[in-house]
């Protein structure tokens, strides 16, 4: 299957399951520990276009790639094709691999401001954007997009031609409209459509939650690849346990509870180390409350970790929680995409 990976521009990807950008989430931290247990390409929380915004700690640090293996890919967002165009050049300069357009985000602070998935209701405005955008830089330029604004406006095919057109590298597409943000299902034929009618490669997005699931989205769409969002929150493990499936046709065994364990706690070192103690131990909370998620004893210990306030406290109470509960009680991968 080596062979047949998809590329985008010069980049072979590692395999056929992807990390999606998502804001407070896909930092340095996990999107290392994403690919390194098997995601073939990582993709950065979305950096607005803004540069006046650029001097928040946030930004900083959503700026900052240092260490990271290639190809590195930064996402951008904003609704101005002068400034979309002018992000995408410094952080190419600043070493950005693929840049990748946020027309995907289905949030409301975001759409507010004619961004992300809101975008794809003025396909004037789109056109423009993906040309600047492309012809800023000299490297690979991709798109995120939805189906559409609403399921009277699933204008999605469009917007995939234009991409090509433009010479955007590669599209992925999640498959609901804005409208529904993440409620209901994902369909896979607005996908499977586009797939059918571009040369670029498309990735499938929105509900592959394990790896049934996902080989039977690429099968029906013929999609380059997956995917993966908010099922791998807590799941790291995810990434490999597709790539496993797809390459051999069987599930590969659970991580043990040592491997949670050395996982979770390198995680936990990685935050502390890029934001400090006192942001590193909150941010801390939400990663390790979706770890313990459909444990049986899960939210109790979630509120438990919770209450801690420093680093080695949260250290040791993952220490302790593992040392009582070993095997850790089985956790439900089943999780939306």
């Amino acid at each position: 299957m080596v062979s047949g990976l998809p590329c985008i521009g010069p980049h072979r990807l590692a395999g056929r399951v992807i990390l999606a950008p998502m804001a407070g989430i896909t930092d340095r931290p996990f999107r290392q520990l994403c690919r390194t247990l098997g995601a073939g390409l990582v993709v950065s929380e979305m950096v607005t276009a803004d540069k006046r915004l650029w001097h928040t700690p946030k930004s900083r640090l959503r700026l900052d790639h240092t260490g990271e293996p290639g190809p590195r890919s930064v996402q951008i967002a904003g609704g101005d094709a002068a400034m979309l165009a002018d992000a995408a050049r410094i952080n190419a300069d600043n070493g950005a691999e693929i840049i990748d357009i946020n027309m995907g985000c289905p949030a409301k602070k975001v759409c507010n401001k004619a961004a992300g998935s809101a975008l794809m209701r003025d396909e004037a405005l789109v056109a423009d954007i993906l040309e600047r955008v492309v012809s800023a830089v000299d490297i690979p330029v991709t798109l995120k997009i939805r189906t559409g604004w609403c399921d009277k406006t699933r204008n999605a095919l469009n917007i995939a031609r234009m991409a090509e057109s433009a010479g955007i590298a590669a599209l992925s597409v999640h498959g609901r409209t804005r409208e529904q943000r993440y409620q209901g299902y994902a369909e896979y034929d607005t996908i499977a459509l586009i797939k059918s009618r571009l040369s670029i490669p498309v990735f499938a997005n929105g509900d592959i939650d394990g790896p049934e699931k996902a080989r039977q989205v690429l099968a029906y769409t013929g999609a380059d690849a997956v995917m993966v969002g908010r099922a791998a929150q807590g799941n790291p493990w995810i990434f490999r346990e597709i790539e496993h499936y797809l390459e051999n046709g069987s599930l590969l065994a659970a991580p043990t509870a040592l491997e949670r364990a050395e996982v979770m706690t390198r995680h936990l070192e990685a935050l502390y180390a890029l934001y400090g103690e006192h942001m590193g131990v909150r941010i801390a909370r939400k990663h390790i409350g979706w770890y313990l998620a459909g444990a049986e004893h899960g939210e109790h210990w979630r509120r438990e970790f919770n209450t801690l306030e420093g680093c080695d406290e949260q250290q040791r109470y993952l220490k302790a929680l593992f040392a009582e509960n070993s095997p850790f009680a089985p956790i439900d991968g089943t999780r939306a995409a």
